[in-house]
């Protein structure tokens, strides 16, 4: 309406045109829009009628707050231009290019009634911006610095009250408050706030550490003492009791900060804290009073899971008072009382400080200790690796403490394994056999060792499974210990538990060396009753009888022998039989074994071998012979020998020809072995009879077969012999005369 008024008659005859009765109206709308305050409380109503805002993005859609980055330009060119530019000459000019900033006027106030119009306005843009946005702090710290500013400390309290009001769990307001409160030298008002505040809030240490930090900077020693003595009734954290130890140290109250931390390690009964204390006795020179809190701390704290670190820092005072023994002692009852899986720190100080105080043997002693705790490690994690045991106890044997190797024996051997199979006990079983043996050779226990030997034999479930071994090292044991009762005893038991022919061979070996042959006999017939398919124990048998020249009982062993059902290698017991009579020159016998072992098999081993024997089975002679009758004698023999040999041959060439014609490389074999024999008996020999036996022999080929069908083909050697040549070749004259018959017939029709 102002403006109107004043419009001047060139202004008139202005809007009577035409021309510029728009620009005009756009004056006029300028001032027809809304205050600021309205306008914006307007947007946030509408924003608040959006289904889709968000209050806490202030009333806003996603949409709204999603950062839109520019579409990336698409460089065509890219090559390189001719003028290059770095990337400092492109800063400097979007520096000398950039727009001066545009500052709002400054206002001038001039007398007291624009103040109060600024103030006021002031003060309802705050109140409505509470009215909006209540839980805003940082709203109420501007408002109530602003009223400070304007130096009306009453209404910036009111203005911090009004705010606690709202959120009095913010310790920031608090500490602001207090601030304003002391930066104006209100001391008072500021205590009440800080009085407030630790009283709502004490967990807050800032809080705490700012009242008494105030306090102390004002003089008041003792308000800041009784400060701290409310927070402690709160029982802080570490760095409060400190503080307060500081705080007191700071005033040489010295006796005070010990009675503190007297207090302080009962609140916090930890490592630390004890630590910390021994370091402050010792800091101020009292040696004694510090051992004093170290040996209170390790009774306190000796099963703690820290406790490693107040052995280490113990001992570590020890050796700065120069009281190694002290120090020494210290690890060495650390090292015996923590678990090895947390004592490795401490075996690495420990191995240091040997080498720097002790002597050969306390660094070998330190070494030992640290392999110690790594083998306790590991046994620790799979007590059933029995190579670690192992390990393990081979190194305490290298030390020689035999109370601790015998304390690793039996944690070792206590370690059972779970499942009753062979494959796992197999390990297992010798740690008992060097515990035994350690026993016996290194410590000189008699009575210790057969006790591992009979705890051992307990141990094992012999029904389902045992060890021959430890029955023979049980049963030598008692040998060396002259104790031949007890030895047949374990070996009879290991007989009657668990048959082994290792048990029957030792204990029949040890009986034959005492000289004790009826023995001998009856464990012969023992183990041939357990095994009677056993080829080895008859042939031994046999073998005992024949060295005591028992020529009929080894014979009639051989042959109960061969008349067994069932025997595990036979053609050993034959080959034995067989040798046995030959040594006894019982010729006869010897063929007539042969053909027995004939009728059951009719291998080419057992041809060979029979016309071997006949070809040097030469009778013996007269002695009494001249020497030319001599010569004739031999040869006569030798014309028999070759022909009993050569009717062993046409029996087995007859036989594969016969009944095996398949089996046509061993007769190929059969003949080359009457060839060479033939030629070893010289002009007595028939080489060219045999010549016309033996087989051509022809390269084939034959196709592989697969799951797959045929994969190629393989070569072999086929044996052609002379008889099967013309049953070939009238094979072929046949197949000839039928294709003929059959092309004249077909020509006929």
């Amino acid at each position: 309406g102002t403006c109107l008024a004043r419009e001047t008659s060139t202004s008139r005859t202005r809007r009577r045109n035409p021309k510029y009765f728009l620009s005009f109206k756009l004056q006029r709308s300028r001032f027809s829009q809304p205050p600021p305050f309205l306008k914006a409380e307007l947007q946030v109503s509408a924003m608040a009628s959006n289904k889709d805002a968000d209050p806490s993005l202030g009333y806003l859609t996603r949409k709204d707050t999603e950062v839109k980055l520019p579409r990336p330009t698409r460089v065509k060119n890219k090559t390189p231009a001719p003028v290059q530019i770095t990337a400092e000459q492109i800063l400097r000019e979007a520096r000398e290019r950039q727009e001066a900033e545009i500052r709002p006027p400054k206002q001038k106030i001039t007398d007291s009634t624009e103040l109060a119009d600024y103030r006021l306005r002031k003060r309802k843009e705050f109140e409505d911006l509470i009215r909006r946005v209540r839980w805003n702090t940082s709203v109420w710290i501007k408002y109530a610095q602003w009223e400070e500013s304007q130096k009306d400390f009453n209404r910036a309290r009111s203005v911090w009250e009004r705010a606690l009001e709202v959120d009095y769990r913010n310790h920031t307001l608090w500490l602001k408050y207090a601030e304003v409160e002391m930066k104006n030298k209100f001391i008072n008002h500021a205590r009440n706030v800080w009085d407030r505040a630790v009283m709502l809030l004490p967990r807050v240490d800032q809080l705490w550490y700012k009242y008494i930090h105030m306090e102390e900077i004002l003089g008041n020693v003792a308000g800041a003492r009784q400060i701290f003595e409310r927070w402690m009734e709160w029982m802080p954290d570490q760095q409060g009791w400190l503080s307060y130890i500081k705080f007191e140290l700071r005033y040489n109250e010295v006796e005070r900060a010990r009675a503190i931390f007297e207090r302080f390690v009962r609140c916090h009964p930890k490592v630390s804290s004890w630590i910390r204390f021994a370091k402050f006795e010792m800091k101020n020179g009292e040696v004694g009073r510090a051992r004093q809190v170290y040996e209170k701390a390790v009774e306190i704290l000796a099963d703690d899971e820290e406790a490693e670190q107040l052995f280490v820092a113990f001992a570590e005072f020890e050796e700065k008072c120069k009281e190694a023994e002290r120090a020494r002692c210290i690890y060495k009852f650390a090292l015996d009382h923590i678990p090895k899986g947390r004592a490795e720190d401490l075996y690495r100080k420990f191995v240091a400080f040997e080498k720097q105080h002790g002597d050969r043997e306390g660094i070998e002693d330190a070494i030992v200790g640290k392999r110690r705790f790594q083998y306790e490690d590991e046994v620790r994690k799979s007590p059933l690796n029995y190579d670690t045991w192992f390990d393990y106890i081979r190194l305490e044997e290298s030390v020689g403490s035999k109370e601790r190797i015998r304390e690793v024996y039996e944690r070792a051997i206590a370690n059972v394994p779970p499942a009753e199979e062979k494959r796992y006990w197999q390990r297992y079983i010798y740690l008992w056999i060097n515990y035994a043996l350690y026993e016996e050779l290194d410590a000189g226990d008699v009575e210790r060792t057969r006790d591992v030997y009979r705890e051992c034999l307990k141990l094992i479930p012999h029904e389902k499974f045992s060890f021959a071994k430890i029955w023979l090292l049980a049963a030598q044991f008692e040998i060396r210990q002259l104790n031949l009762k007890g030895a047949r005893l374990i070996l009879g038991n290991a007989i009657g538990k668990a048959p082994k022919d290792k048990i029957f061979k030792k204990y029949i070996e040890i009986e034959l060396q005492l000289g004790n042959i009826d023995r001998g006999r009856k464990l012969y017939e023992k183990y041939l009753e357990w095994a009677p398919e056993n080829c080895y124990a008859w042939s031994k048998y046999a073998e005992l009888e024949k060295s005591l020249c028992e020529t009929e009982r080894a014979r009639g062993i051989f042959e109960l022998a061969i008349a067994q059902p069932a025997l595990d290698m036979p053609e050993i017991l034959w080959k034995a039989y067989i040798d046995f009579e030959i040594s006894e020159n019982e010729f006869d016998r010897t063929r007539e074994l042969y053909e027995r072992l004939l009728d059951r098999t009719k291998h080419l081993k057992v041809w060979i071998s029979f016309a071997e024997f006949e070809a040097s089975a030469i009778e013996d002679s007269n002695t009494d012979l001249e020497e030319e009758d001599m010569e004739d004698f031999l040869r006569e023999q030798k014309k028999l020998c070759l022909e009993r040999a050569r009717r062993v041959f046409e029996k087995a060439i007859n036989y594969f020809r016969t009944s095996a014609p398949e089996l046509k490389e061993e007769r190929a074999m059969l003949l080359e072995k009457w060839l060479n024999m033939e030629a070893s008996f010289g002009d007595l020999g028939d080489v060219s009879s045999v010549q016309a036996k033996l087989p051509k022999k022809l390269k084939k080929r034959k196709q592989m077969m697969t799951e797959d069908g045929p994969a190629g083909y393989e070569e072999y050697i086929d044996y052609i012999f002379p008889e099967e040549t013309q049953t070939t070749n009238l094979k072929i004259l046949e197949a000839a005369y039928k294709w003929k018959k059959q092309k004249v017939s077909t020509d006929d029709d």
